[in-house]
């Protein structure tokens, strides 16, 4: 029963509290001095600090009440203190309730329980090389964590990203399963080295390369590379973080130029083993149509009778099909006291939307931490994947120009013509470069099969209490296999047939030792780490290739017996490519009463990649923090719960640039030759190919960045804003070289900038939070303004098109004042009366020439958003997302090939064209008529699900049904197939943007799933 003492009672205890605590004193003074107290025996007291999840708490301060004295724990959660056996300790960590311990024996488990609701700010956050509490953050980082991208089927890691984070855009190269994406972060900041964020998989930075091998040009160009990162299973990412600004990048010096992407697979955890199988059926289908002229109304057009070959065909509706995927998953979990275990294995089975088309991946993966001697003071950690994925592909090159593509063929074939002939094999289309795209589809084959093995592993000493000695050892081994077949065709690509081979033999291998020191001086709080790190790349290519091979079907398939016919050749020479990074690292942190935070760091990078002079880079950061709401003013405050400021200033680098173009090359050739003896035998001679640059040095990227991180209203609305200004110093580029130089261009950097900026915020709510009703809801967004300054030279052109008699036209140009790749053509003004189209004169001369192009705006959407919902009503749960874009344009290269010039060429043309009133004679110009803005709103994924408690049957904890779709509807004036789309069309290396050239289709899924749990 709960007693009240009131005031008078109290003052009456004091006196009598006062005697005992005297007398208690005396008697213990006159003890004999052989006679020990036990409570004043101190012993080494070793312990471990988990949450509630059975994770490490770091930073967690353990006290002895009877004695003040105060330790905290280190990475690993662990403390060691002196202590009376009987004594207690006190241990507290913001955010979590504080817990009173009494000391029973030498070792002490403590497990403790959050006192804040989700949607509060305290919580551990990854950062590089380790991790820290939400509050002490001085950075813009953002995490994810499992929970935030379960719906949907995602092959790859940056597809989780999508929409969930600001600043950060995904946009697909191709709908194809398992195609590259390009990832940018705050926007773009390099003209040739790439936008592309460094990936970092459980410590082990990947490399950007390719990884598996290139598609060799057998008539219809080179495929676009798939996506280095679809060798991971989704379902084993526990967490997705995001590193930002250049305080939260910098220590990953010389690749933090593009942000930092950290990606932590799942462990075990605390309480009974759980054994997990994921599963779901996916139904695809292509996201819409293109509105081209139907049979019927191809005839109305008043076209050549000749091009009516009374057929009836929609050749989309062939070359695309309702495909069907399976994915299977099983993992097993579970953590003891002194360890951890988890284990995975999946087979992912997803057929393209395209006939031929299909991506199957089988991996497997093991987490395992241990640890051992006294109080876990060696704890070792093994992460191992591996994965086997076998990919058949479509001749889709998006350098083939006009007629190696099978989509452009597909969508300008003439909808009279038929499918079959009358014999029932393949209508010959009797064109050049104009094929039935069926027919394309059966004489050609493109089978990749990719090797993949990530895995490293980490050892954590505890040295002294608070210092820690880390060891990292990762390896990253990959080879690949590419077959592609050209059969002998009716075309008049390589119609005697070729067969070649790619091989690829990727390695990466990573060495790093580091400290680390946590310790506490009363309010002062410091944490330390200085490392060294070194990172060695290699990679290995062989080609070799057949042609006049036999037809299909006669005899073996020259993938598996390439000397059976034919005539070998080697399409390609080999090659061999090796990198190292030696790398040194340091950074402080420093926390003043939980009030006052400054972060500083600093890595040295020595890259082979760079010339004599300039073989180290040096990268700093600093910033700063004020927790405003721990000041004594707001404690307490009804309305703000949580409050901090920051800013912060750093220096990334950019290392993504050709290997050995600091050195000189040269190469014999007959062009250089002379005449040595009287026999006039031509003597090859010296051409020089690569001028030397040994001061040549990394392109640097300098960010500003001011923030705030608020929790109002008892936590029901949290999030951050942000500020950021982001500067590219010193790009690379291959530009003209000065006079007297051997050769026309050079490899230097130069003093051009490349200015991003902008504002991004996050806003979340937990709206309703009881027993059975949970609903959250969380809105991003994020502008970006680019601007290229200072170009030494006048313009740099890139971004090339493709269409009949547009051979080297360029849509993207780079000059000073205007946006990185902004795009150049003619201005559209319209139809006359005769049916021609009208530019605009820009210098009035009274003709249409080059002179008269247009700057136009360029690619980059100014703003882009992220809408996210999850609602738990007892066993049913329903999560939402949308994406979206405005502010960016497109160049409808696509459309281009579809211009109204087709119908007098007996090819099919966009119905939006002949309704323009265009005459047929127009010839295809790249101009604005073809330049489309991109803004977009979409329903990325939706997903309802309900739980099964079975609580009855022993052996099974729960069943969870659920369906789900994904990219259900997008709203846009986009006439292409998908407004988020950019085909890589870079020209000398530099980088292309915006451009859409008969990409592989987006596809709309629905997913039937299940996860049970046992």
């Amino acid at each position: 029963m709960y007693h009240k003492i009131n005031s008078f009672t109290f003052k009456k205890l004091i006196p009598i509290a006062l005697i005992f605590l005297v007398s208690h004193q005396v008697h213990a003074e006159r003890l004999p001095a052989h006679y020990t107290v036990a409570s004043e025996v101190k012993e080494t007291i070793t312990g471990n600090v988990t949450d509630q999840d059975g994770s490490s708490v770091e930073g967690a301060k353990v006290t002895v009440v009877e004695t003040g004295e105060t330790v905290t724990t280190d990475a690993s959660g662990n403390f060691t203190v002196s202590a009376a056996i009987g004594q207690t300790l006190s241990i507290s960590y913001e955010g979590y309730s504080t817990q009173l311990v009494k000391i029973s024996g030498t070792t002490v488990s403590v497990s403790l329980s959050s006192k804040k609701s989700a949607a509060a700010i305290e919580e551990v956050t990854l950062v590089g090389y380790g991790s820290q509490k939400k509050s002490d953050l001085t950075g813009a980082i953002s995490q994810l964590k499992a929970e935030n991208f379960k719906e949907g089927m995602n092959i790859s890691v940056d597809n989780l990203m999508q929409g969930k984070v600001a600043g950060v855009r995904i946009v697909q190269t191709s709908g194809e399963p398992g195609a590259g994406v390009n990832v940018s972060i705050r926007g773009i900041g390099s003209i040739r080295s790439g936008s592309t964020p460094l990936f970092v998989v459980d410590g082990v930075p990947l490399n950007n390369d390719p990884v598996s091998a290139q598609s060799p040009n057998v008539g219809l160009g080179n495929v676009q590379a798939k996506n280095p990162l679809n060798f991971l299973n989704t379902n084993d990412i526990e967490s997705i973080t995001v590193l930002k600004d250049a305080s939260a990048a910098a220590i990953y010096g010389a690749r933090g130029s593009n942000g930092v992407v950290l990606v932590t697979t799942k462990r075990g955890k605390k309480g009974e083993p759980m054994f997990t199988y994921d599963t779901y059926l996916g139904f695809s289908s292509v996201i819409k149509k293109l509105d081209l002229l139907t049979a019927g109304e191809y005839r109305a057009a008043g076209i050549n009778k000749l091009y009516d070959h009374g057929g009836n065909t929609d050749w989309q509706d062939e070359i695309y099909r309702n495909a069907v995927s399976s994915n299977h998953s099983v993992s097993f979990s579970k953590a003891t006291d002194t360890g951890s275990y988890f284990a995975s294995v999946s087979h992912m089975d997803q057929d393209g939307i395209v006939l031929n088309s299909s991506f199957k991946r089988n991996t497997a993966r093991i987490n395992a931490e241990e640890s051992f001697f006294d109080n876990k003071r060696l704890k070792v950690k093994v992460n191992l994947t591996a994965s086997d994925i076998k990919e058949t592909g479509i001749p889709n090159g998006g350098n083939a120009g006009s007629d190696g593509q099978l989509i452009i063929h597909a969508l300008m074939a003439n909808p009279t013509r038929s499918v079959y002939d009358e014999n029932g094999n393949y209508t010959n289309f009797n064109m050049n470069a104009h094929y039935n795209p069926l027919y394309l589809l059966s004489v050609y084959s493109d089978k990749t099969n990719t090797f993949r093995v990530l895995g490293n592993t980490e050892a954590t000493l505890r040295i002294l209490p608070g210092l820690n000695y880390k060891f990292n050892l990762g390896i990253d081994k990959t080879m690949s296999e590419r077959n592609t077949t050209m059969y002998p065709n009716l075309t008049d690509r390589t119609p005697k047939g070729i067969y070649v081979q790619a091989n690829l033999d990727a390695y990466n291998v990573l060495l790093e030792h580091y400290l680390t020191y946590d310790f506490t001086l009363q309010r002062h709080n410091f944490s330390l780490l200085g490392g060294f790190s070194y990172q060695k790349f290699k990679n290995t290519g062989t080609y070799f290739g057949v042609k006049d091979i036999s037809a299909q079907g006669s005899g073996i398939a020259p993938e598996i017996n390439p000397g059976y016919s034919g005539t070998a050749f080697v399409p390609g020479a080999g090659y061999a490519q090796e990198n190292e990074l030696q790398s040194y690292f340091g950074r402080v942190n420093y926390n003043f009463d939980k009030k006052y935070l400054i972060t500083a760091s600093l890595r040295a990078d020595g890259s082979t990649r760079f010339g004599m002079n300039n073989k180290y880079g040096y990268f700093p950061s600093v910033a700063v923090g004020w927790t405003v709401s721990n000041e004594n003013f707001l404690k307490g405050n009804a309305v703000i719960n949580e409050l901090k400021l920051r800013g912060s200033w750093g220096q990334t680098g950019n290392q993504e640039v050709p290997n050995k173009i600091t050195q000189a090359s040269s190469s014999l050739t007959q062009a250089s030759g002379y005449y040595l003896y009287s026999n006039l035998n031509l003597i090859n001679g010296v051409s020089i190919n690569r001028t030397v640059n040994p001061d040549l040095k990394w392109e640097v990227v300098e960010q500003t960045n001011i923030g705030a991180d608020f929790s109002l209203f008892r936590n029901k609305l949290y999030g951050s804003l942000e500020y950021y200004h982001k500067t590219t110093k010193d790009p690379i580029l291959n530009i003209p070289s000065r006079p007297l130089s051997p050769t026309s261009n050079v490899w230097r950097n130069v003093d051009a900038q490349i200015v991003n900026k902008g504002f991004e915020f996050s806003l979340g709510s937990e709206i309703i939070r009881n027993e059975n009703f949970t609903w959250n809801f969380d809105v991003n967004g994020a502008t970006v303004n680019n601007m290229v300054e200072d170009l030494p030279v006048s313009a740099i052109y890139s971004g090339e098109v493709s269409g009949p008699g547009l051979s080297g036209v360029t849509a993207n140009i780079y000059k000073n004042g205007y946006e990185a790749g902004s795009f150049y053509m003619y201005n559209y003004l319209g139809v006359d009366a005769n049916g021609k189209y009208i530019y605009e004169d820009l210098n009035g001369d009274g003709r249409i020439d080059q002179n008269d192009r247009k700057i136009f705006e360029g690619a980059i959407p100014n703003f882009t958003f992220g809408i996210n919902s999850y609602i738990k009503y007892k066993n049913f749960d329903f999560a939402f997302s949308f994406i979206g874009q405005t502010g960016g344009y497109l160049v409808n290269n696509t459309a281009l090939d579809l211009n109204i010039n087709n119908l007098a060429s007996d090819r099919n043309v966009l119905k939006s064209f002949y309704e323009s009133g265009a005459g047929f004679t127009n010839q295809p110009q790249l101009s604005s008529l073809y330049l489309e803005k991109s803004d977009f709103i979409r329903l990325n994924n939706v997903r309802l699900g309900y739980t099964f408690n079975m609580d009855q049957l022993k052996f099974l904890k729960s069943i969870n049904l659920y369906v789900s779709a994904q990219n259900v509807f997008t709203i846009t004036d986009y006439t292409g197939y998908d407004p988020l789309v950019d085909t890589n069309k870079q020209v000398g290396g530099n980088q292309s943007l915006g451009i859409d050239y008969t990409t592989y289709p987006s596809a709309k899924t629905f997913i039937l799933g299940a996860t049970v749990k046992f």
